[in-house]
């Protein structure tokens, strides 16, 4: 499960006085991996406090429009609202373990920092989170919902203000506090070994995925669809399915106001190769190799990188990675609340409208699986904002 690379992308470009934490949450991680105790207090967590398994839905009316059979893994119904839950047990419990006395934590749309606020209170350790000061605005909600869990919020006003300024600033709050502080890393990108740890944290969401569409459908998805930012969700429900050839998994990158635009965040579309939060990875760049700002309506996929794994994945043609406009986005918003009554994030809508726009592409009898990784409640006022009163 440990990989320093995945292919030519990963590895660990970080200063020197963050190597030896590095290398101790990765003594750490490995140890807890064969830890009968360790895995049955996490696993009396995800079930007992979490709500996991979390259910298959069959949506019937979604089927209907597609012309074949949708199904919803529901990330949605997870404490907390979202699969960020999965990851900030694990990690807390591993800052537990290791004895640390404080987590820090950056977060986009507010969903992982919420996610590690929880997990703080509930082991009686104390989170600071860090957020870029715009998606501290249109993510609202969440901000108060962290500081009710007792974690101390950050507005980070620096770059672009969003979320790679906030990792920015999370990484620097860890260069000054190793000694007592665990960096509970958001998404399957970063420094080794955070990759690794978080799809370790995620696969649960494949695990159970399988098992329940085998179980309800009688067979393996014809496809199964994330959406990607930084890609745990997505790494966490493809993990289910990456040895299975008859499965196409699908990746809906956020292309903004378009990819002819420079007001997108698809990086596996349109980002190069570099070195940026510690990893060998694509990321989107201007002219001269800088970090570019990046756009997307939704925050948690307004990220200008992505995890190394997917981009192995894309070389070696095993995922299909393609754009989903804000509009489209919006589009499916709508749609999955009015036709089903269920209200999935921004960031889910992209997988949403990229399984239905590609759907007739399949037969009636095929099966397609999309990774619901969010509930949109946080995001109600902000597709009110932008497409007026409902």
């Amino acid at each position: 499960m440990l990989k320093k690379y995945f292919g030519d992308y990963g590895g660990m470009f970080v200063p020197e006085t963050l190597v030896a934490p590095l290398k101790e949450v990765e003594q750490a991680f490995i140890a807890i991996q064969d830890d009968d105790v360790f895995q049955r207090e996490l696993q009396d967590l995800l079930v007992n406090y979490a709500g996991r398994s979390t259910p298959l839905t069959h949506a019937k009316n979604l089927s209907k429009i597609a012309g074949c059979n949708i199904y919803l893994k529901r990330e949605d119904l997870l404490h907390g609202g979202a699969h960020k839950t999965n990851n900030t047990l694990g990690q807390a419990l591993l800052a537990k373990r290791m004895g640390k006395t404080r987590i820090i934590a950056e977060t986009g749309a507010g969903q992982h920092g919420v996610a590690t606020a929880m997990a703080g209170a509930l082991l009686g350790i104390p989170v600071d989170v860090y957020m870029g000061s715009i998606d501290v605005a249109r993510q609202a909600m969440n901000v108060e919902r962290m500081k009710l869990f007792g974690a101390t919020v950050h507005s980070v006003d620096s770059g672009s203000a969003t979320l790679k300024d906030a990792i920015n600033d999370a990484l620097r709050d860890w260069v000054t506090n190793v000694e007592n502080t665990y960096y509970c890393f958001g998404t399957a990108a970063g420094p080794y070994p955070f990759p690794s740890l978080v799809a370790y944290m995620q696969r649960v969401i494949g695990v159970e995925a399988r098992e329940q569409i085998l179980e309800m459908a009688g067979a393996l998805p014809d496809a199964a669809f994330a959406c990607v930012g930084g890609g745990s969700n997505a790494i966490g429900l493809f993990s289910g399915f990456l040895e299975d050839d008859t499965v196409q998994l699908f990746g809906a990158e956020a292309a903004g106001e378009g990819l002819s635009s420079h007001k997108h965040a698809a990086t596996l579309l349109k980002g190069d190769l570099g070195v940026f939060h510690g990893m060998l990875s694509k990321f989107v760049q201007d002219a001269d190799g800088q970090i570019a700002q990046t756009h997307s309506v939704s925050a948690g996929l307004d990220y200008p990188g992505i995890g190394p794994e997917h981009v192995l994945l894309q070389e070696k043609e095993r995922v299909t990675y393609l754009g989903v406009t804000d509009e489209e986005a919006l589009n499916a918003f709508e749609l999955i609340a009015k036709q089903e009554g269920i209200l999935a994030a921004f960031e889910s809508c992209h997988a949403v409208a990229l399984a239905m726009r590609e759907a007739k592409r399949f037969s009636k009898d095929a099966n397609l699986l999309i990774n619901v990784s969010g509930r949109g409640d946080k995001d109600l006022e902000s597709y009110v904002r932008l497409r007026g009163a409902v």
